[in-house]
């Protein structure tokens, strides 16, 4: 398979990993900053590069609609077309299926959505999705499946679930790319604990490269994401990696990686900074404040990036109240090297044995 993955260290369930790609070494636990359209909003790879990125991801759906697989695929493939050069992951085209449920109508063979550019007909079943994938050449891609709303009865994620399974197993029948590129299936399930233990059971047959907890950043409750990460990471194989999709708050994070999980991607980071909204150890500062008018200081003492140890609060006020392109850029820069140490810092407790105490003190502080 194109992927390796080797435990050095163990936390309790905790762990850290190094997971080798053909585009190189990737140190967990790790986040994946969204390039959706190849593209991370507001920084260049070499930005990523500098504020230590491993991976990036990118979407089935959006880059097949524009500007086409086939395009991406004659510039190298995605990492190559976007200049990164380096590990790349690709979702399927599934979370659309959720979140474009206006414009699209799943039945058992596939979903057929109604473009969002231009209106015209999109297909997308399992073996699409995967040929698309294969085409745009990721490290990593995703099985099609469902997500059922947050919050979905047992009968209707029931239901949704065997489509989920079908769909994993019609994936990697039309997996033809082994030896470079490696599928992950998605375990969905919903908050029902018997759902995911069924699901995580299933896939876990099918003995893919890789495994991720899907649909558990839809609307519930941070008590509720934690309750099934919990329950259903243990049910997962233990010598491969475990990505926990679209999720999300550093708090968040913080409990899943205790709970043994070693991938995650959320686009709350660089959406954030759009908003003038930047994370810290003690919460989150929004840079419009006035209180921040006349201050000095950087977003975060002891932060090491580039923001940081460039310009002071007051300047990142002005940019956004005048409305200066660099403020998003530089608030981007600080959100995505703050994710990017977490992850750096959870890995380095895990290796020192001291996860749990990380882990407690950093939620504690951040209320």
């Amino acid at each position: 398979m194109s992927i390796s993955f080797a435990i050095e260290a163990r936390s309790g369930s905790a762990r850290a990993a190094r997971l080798m790609t053909q585009h190189g070494e990737i140190k967990s636990p790790f986040f994946m900053p969204v390039g959706t359209l190849a593209a991370v909003k507001g920084l260049t790879p070499a930005m990523l590069r500098e504020a230590g990125a491993q991976i990036v991801l990118a979407n089935t759906y959006h880059l097949a609609l524009r500007p086409g697989e086939e395009l991406v695929k004659e510039f190298g493939g995605v990492a190559d077309f976007m200049g990164w050069h380096g590990p790349t992951l690709t979702d399927s085209g599934g979370f659309q299926v959720y979140s474009l449920a206006d414009i699209r109508k799943v039945t058992d063979d596939g979903v057929r959505f109604r473009s969002h550019i231009d209106g015209a007909e999109f297909y997308l079943t399992p073996e699409r999705a995967v040929e698309i994938q294969q085409a745009l050449g990721p490290d990593m891609f995703m099985a099609l499946d469902e997500c059922p709303p947050g919050g979905s009865d047992h009968a209707t994620v029931a239901t949704s679930l065997k489509k989920t399974h079908e769909w994993a197993k019609r994936c990697k029948d039309a997996w033809t790319n082994r030896d470079s590129q490696s599928l992950f299936g998605i375990v969905q399930g919903g908050l029902h604990e018997d759902l995911r233990a069924e699901s995580a059971g299933f896939l876990s047959e099918l003995d893919l490269p890789g495994y991720a907890i899907g649909g558990v950043s839809v609307g519930e409750p941070a008590e509720e994401i934690d309750r099934i990460v919990q329950f259903t990471a243990p049910k997962l194989p233990d010598a491969k990696p475990r990505y926990l999709m679209g999720v999300g708050t550093p708090q968040d994070m913080l409990r899943a990686i205790g709970h043994g999980i070693d991938m995650f991607d959320c686009v709350m980071p660089t959406r954030h900074a759009r908003h003038a909204q930047v994370f810290t150890d003690h919460g989150r500062v929004n840079l419009r404040n006035l209180k921040w008018r006349q201050d000095h200081g950087p977003i975060e003492e002891g932060c090491d990036c580039y923001t940081c140890r460039t310009v002071s609060l007051g300047y990142l006020r002005h940019l956004f109240v005048a409305d200066e392109l660099m403020g998003l850029v530089y608030a981007t820069i600080h959100n995505i090297r703050y994710y990017l140490r977490l992850m750096e810092r959870a890995r380095a407790a895990i290796l020192e044995n001291r996860y749990e105490s990380f882990r407690d003190q950093l939620l504690a502080q951040m209320g």
